[in-house]
């Protein structure tokens, strides 16, 4: 049939009809599945109202938006079954179906991921003193998080991929070939991979966890971030020290809260030899005690060196954590040095010297007379 007949015949007309009927079913499904999610959205946060916890909040929050249009995808494809025109044929169908359906699904898991992410870290409150455990459940939950997503969003794109007939034929032809694909990309990423796998192994070993306080590379800063293939420093300057992931499990680095958060501060103190070490050490006990960063734990001053002018001491704090035992140190220091200077002036370091003074050479008029006593 020609175009001529075509349009003298009264198929265009059914064809526009059926056009017309397509839509108002795709807009009636569309309304319904906004309605139904309407009302679930509600129920849902009518019933986590009444619990105390924001945990199941946080969860409906983050997969309202992925069930919108998941109830909205589901709600299409039943109503494209019901579509009269042959272009709504089941193949078209369920080739969209194939590409849209793994993005949403991809989308709420994600969205749950998220969700469990978060609840983790408003349990893990890294702010108080003794935070150990909340600093491994962040570290944790932010590698695992982000294998994770990528886990997530990987299989979404195969999906969406196979779900396409010519590249799953083409994919079933590339299995052949997927061991050297895989040897010559493992060769030039040799790097990349070996900082993620030191990331997974991390998760599990945690040689460092977040806001531990760590000295690398000669700088003293908090893990600031954990990425999948590198480390993020929080220099005590506000600079950032971006550290290969690999290079934890590698190389030798001071780890200042490994254990527990609590640490043993020293402040050196220079002066003379015969200084009175009993009435310093009262007066570091005194200026201690009125010290806020003090834990209460150790407070002590030894003489640690002796030399020709100078006696060094060593007054040993305890504090906290790392940020109150350096200014705990500080303080210390210079309340000592005010006190030894204002109340024990000679306890400075000084330089002795002997003079030997030899009488002076007299000339021969200066002499006395031979025989004269």
């Amino acid at each position: 049939m020609n175009i001529i007949d075509l349009l003298s015949s009264d198929r265009p007309t059914r064809w526009l009809i059926d056009l017309a009927m397509m839509l108002l079913i795709g807009l009636a499904a569309v309304a319904i599945a906004v309605l139904l999610h309407i009302l679930a959205l509600r129920l849902g946060r009518r019933l986590t109202s009444r619990t105390g916890g924001r945990i199941d909040d946080i969860l409906v929050e983050k997969m309202a938006r992925p069930l919108r249009w998941i109830m909205i995808a589901v709600a299409l494809t039943l109503a494209a079954r019901a579509a009269p025109l042959a272009l709504a044929t089941e193949a078209f169908r369920n080739q969209l179906v194939g590409l849209v359906m793994p993005a949403l699904v991809g989308w709420l898991a994600l969205a749950i991921l998220g969700a469990l992410r978060e609840v983790i870290e408003l349990q893990s409150d890294i702010s108080t003193p003794d935070n150990l455990t909340a600093r491994r459940k962040r570290t944790r939950i932010g590698i695992m998080g982000r294998i994770g997503a990528f886990t997530i969003i990987f299989l979404t794109i195969c999906m969406m991929l196979l779900s396409i007939p010519g590249v799953r034929s083409v994919g079933v032809t590339l299995m052949a070939s997927a061991g050297l694909a895989g040897l010559a990309v493992g060769a030039a990423a040799q790097s990349a991979l070996k900082n993620i796998i030191a990331g997974i192994q991390m998760a599990f070993s945690e040689p460092i966890r977040i806001d531990d306080v760590v000295i690398m590379e000669g700088e003293w800063g908090r893990i600031e971030e954990i990425r999948l293939t590198y480390v993020v420093v929080r220099i005590w300057d506000e600079r950032r020290l971006i550290v290969p992931i690999s290079k934890f499990l590698e190389s030798a680095f001071q780890n200042w809260t490994r254990e527990t958060s609590q640490l043993l501060g020293t402040a050196f103190l220079y002066v003379d030899p015969t200084a009175d070490v009993l009435r310093l050490r009262t007066k570091l006990s005194e200026l201690v005690q009125d010290n806020h960063n003090w834990d209460g734990r150790v407070v002590g001053l030894q003489v640690t060196d002796i030399k020709e002018d100078m006696m060094e001491l060593r007054a040993l704090v305890s504090a906290a954590d790392a940020g109150k035992a350096f200014d705990l140190r500080c303080d210390i220091r210079e309340a000592m040095m005010a006190f030894i200077r204002s109340d024990m002036p000679h306890a400075l370091p000084r330089r002795r010297v002997e003079l030997q003074v030899s009488p002076p050479r007299r000339t021969p008029a200066e002499l006395p007379p031979r025989g004269h006593r």
